[in-house]
């Protein structure tokens, strides 16, 4: 299965805090907060929606290929990615800008304040499907990560109107992206990524009731944090699995990716939606124990025991073969 996976290339930086951001917040002050927090310490580390997508997909033995824009100082960034997997040659390199950056600090609630600055993810819109195509032949899918709006809403069109499957995942962007452009990313989505505030950020913003966006895609996968996912369509599919226990949790960043790539795999394998969520609430479950969005490691063989320790033998052995 040929899978394309645009969206954000980026640089972490991840600061903790060791008390709660909710002891600062003055309750009827909201509208002028001025905050700020002495961190413990600070890790920059590879990310990015897109690059942490297909680095998962990559260390599971596929090879998606990366669609975005990145900047002049991308050349060890490439490397990695191509080192675990990923199909790194179509990526549109700045002359200009640098790399994006994420800055984002924890609490020991595991909440997050972040900023994005968007860098040479701003040139995005400059990528043509077309031309990529033509070099790698016809995608199978295609994966919208958060990206320059116009881009985003430039590649769901493209999909549409040459019939390409496409997962929508407008993520970050949200906030964002106005409910008309919204709606016209998502429409006739094959999938639709979202966690449950973000679905109830794209009705308040779209106007659209929960059913209606369940309507215009053909699947919704919708994350629950620690009570796993669940993935809905309106002709009355619904699975929903839990999370495998957490040996610790380190740092939340990319998790919400990393459930995408085991979930996009599963699916490149031919599996079933709950096959496929149960893959991605594992990998999220590697992240949510390591500081850093592509820096969690396995064996095949760890991989399916840790899998039938959580979801039973004979889904371990549905998998497996997939892992050899």
């Amino acid at each position: 299965m040929k899978i394309g996976v645009a969206g954000s290339v980026g640089l972490d930086h991840l600061m903790t805090y060791s008390g709660k951001f909710t002891d600062s917040l003055v309750a009827g002050s909201l509208e002028k907060v001025s905050l700020s927090f002495l961190v413990d310490s600070l890790d920059v580390r590879r990310g990015g929606c897109a690059a942490n997508i297909a680095f998962g997909m990559g260390v599971l033995g596929l090879n998606p290929i990366l669609i975005a824009a990145v900047g002049k100082d991308w050349a060890d960034y490439d490397a990695w990615l191509s080192r675990h997997g990923v199909d790194t040659s179509h990526a549109l390199v700045s002359t200009t800008l640098h790399t994006a950056h994420f800055v984002v600090t924890t609490d020991q609630e595991l909440n997050q304040i972040a900023s994005f600055f968007p860098g040479a993810m701003s040139e995005a819109r400059n990528i043509e499907l077309s031309p990529i195509m033509q070099k790698v032949g016809r995608l199978d899918m295609m994966v919208i990560s958060p990206d320059d709006p116009e881009a985003m809403l430039r590649h769901s069109e493209v999909c549409r109107q040459q019939g390409i499957a496409f997962a929508a995942d407008p993520s970050q962007q949200m906030a964002r992206m106005s409910g008309e452009e919204i709606k016209l990313l998502i429409d006739g989505a094959a999938y639709l990524f979202l966690n449950e505030y973000e679905l109830a950020l794209a009705m308040q913003k779209t106007g659209w009731t929960d059913r209606e966006i369940l309507e215009r895609v053909k699947y919704r996968v919708v994350t629950l944090g620690s009570h796993g996912a669940k993935v809905e369509s309106a002709a009355g599919e619904f699975v929903q699995v839990g999370c495998p226990q957490e040996k610790s949790k380190t740092d939340p960043t990319g998790v919400g990716d990393s459930f995408r790539s085991g979930f996009i795999a599963g699916l490149a394998w031919g599996l079933s939606h709950e096959r496929c969520a149960q893959l991605g609430a594992l990998i999220a479950t590697y992240v949510i124990e390591t500081l850093g969005t592509q820096e969690y490691r396995f064996t095949n063989t760890e991989f399916i025991a840790r899998f039938a320790e959580a979801y039973g033998q004979a889904a371990a052995d549905e998998i497996a073969p997939h892992l050899q």
